[in-house]
């Protein structure tokens, strides 16, 4: 829960580095929030128009977006990628797979154009492969 939190407090913070951690506990916590918004929108009924989209779910969705694309950003940092990258999901399948591969992969264990290690220990030297 500290991690999701965590990004819901730099909801709008698209700079720096994200530890693969912070994103999949985020995405985690996200998923469960959901799928029990989406329990609770199908028992009382709320859904809305042809959608078959649910009000409490929709507006969830609305409240994370900027959160979950920031972190989306900052964990592409972390490899070495530019946050652009985030598009290559609107390919369908192929940009999925891709896109998850890079959010996987684990981040660099130096300083990069994006910022300092966030698994970095202050006063500790970086010990490269």
């Amino acid at each position: 829960m500290e991690w999701y939190l965590k990004v819901l407090r730099q909801y709008a913070d698209f700079a720096g580095r994200a530890r693969r951690k912070e994103y999949w506990m985020f995405t985690l916590v996200n998923m469960v929030i959901s799928v029990v918004l989406a329990i609770i929108d199908g028992v009382l009924n709320l859904n809305i128009g042809l959608l078959n989209v649910g009000l409490l779910g929709l507006l969830y969705s609305l409240a994370v977006l900027l959160p979950g694309l920031g972190v989306g950003v900052r964990r592409l940092h972390d490899t070495g990628r530019s946050g652009w990258w985030l598009l290559i999901g609107i390919i369908p399948l192929v940009g999925w797979i891709v896109l998850i591969v890079f959010l996987a992969t684990d981040g660099e264990r130096q300083p990069n154009a994006y910022g300092p290690d966030p698994k970095a220990v202050p006063g500790v030297a970086a010990v490269l492969p």
